[in-house]
């Protein structure tokens, strides 16, 4: 890790030691943002920001993120999941509180093209990416230099679909080592097993370039070329075992037209793949996607 982002953590580290966000989805009814903000003033904190959606105020899906400081935070953060507890019950509340000074530990998975690791990579080093880049893992050598210059660790395991759980072994020990908590998709161009998704239920951020549900599987762009679309784009999205059919994230088109071959749609594509990534990436370690179905409610 460089010096600049080894600092940049431990003062934001330091800056939020105090807050915490609360996420929260349950029936719709009356008294379930009263609940929770009585809660929260009763054990003293103070709510700096607020945001909810519901499905259908008469009896649909409620959603609520809100970020809160409470002082000395860190002690009392057992009791406060203690007494939160009976109010969860009786509002029948899927729900947990994210402590923002407990960094997130990525892992970053590349196959040969790195346009969006090194979009993650350069977003690390001015600290607008808010994680502990633990390790990157890739079946091609490609990306070696670039990592290691950062103090990355880079782990080389050739892959392919005669090896997959082997390698998905291999790479499940290391995630273990490093204590992975979210795992992104730079464009890793191996499909995961069931057993490997499973392991990692909506902490896999995967990059797909096209703006699904068009196009899905192998090589839109010659696909999207053939078709003579006027537009192209990106989706990011958490990988389920429905190939490139995990709830999405974030999405973003650009305009092509006949003057564009495969080659010039890449390149496009490619600008819109970086920041489309990255978005959802800052997102989900922001604790801004709670998961329903096969939705996201990105706050």
């Amino acid at each position: 890790m460089t010096s600049y982002a080894k600092e940049t953590l431990k003062n934001y580290q330091q800056k939020n030691a105090d807050r915490a966000r609360f996420l929260i989805n349950c029936p719709d009814r009356p008294g379930i943002v009263a609940a929770v903000s009585q809660f929260l003033q009763g054990h003293g904190a103070n709510i700096v920001e607020s945001d909810q959606y519901t499905m259908d105020p008469m009896g649909g899906e409620f959603f609520i993120r809100i970020e809160f400081d409470c002082p000395n935070l860190i002690q009392k953060s057992k009791k406060l999941e203690e007494d939160f507890q009976p109010i969860a019950e009786e509002f029948q509340m899927d729900w947990k509180i994210m402590y923002v000074s407990e960094i997130k530990n990525m892992a970053i998975f590349v196959s040969k093209e790195p346009h969006a690791l090194l979009e993650l990579l350069w977003e690390w080093q001015s600290g607008d990416l808010m994680a502990n880049i633990g390790l990157v893992i890739s079946n091609h050598e490609d990306a070696r230099e670039m990592v290691e210059s950062l103090g990355i660790p880079f782990y080389y395991i050739p892959a392919n679909k005669e090896i997959r759980r082997q390698v998905e072994e291999k790479q499940k020990e290391l995630l273990a080592e490093y204590d992975i908590d979210v795992i992104v998709l730079a464009r890793y161009m191996q499909i995961l097993t069931p057993d490997f998704v499973e392991s990692f239920e909506n902490r896999i951020i995967n990059i797909h370039h096209s703006f699904l549900p068009a196009f899905v599987g192998a090589k839109p762009y010659e696909r999207a070329y053939q078709r003579g679309v006027k537009m192209i784009g990106a989706t990011s999205h958490y990988v389920t075992n429905d190939l490139d059919e995990g709830p999405i994230i974030e999405q973003d088109i650009g305009r092509v037209n006949h003057h564009d071959d495969v080659d010039a749609m890449k390149k496009i594509g490619q600008k819109i793949e970086r920041s489309v990534l990255a978005r959802a990436v800052k997102w989900h370690l922001d604790d801004r996607i709670i998961v329903h179905g096969n939705k996201t409610i990105v706050f």
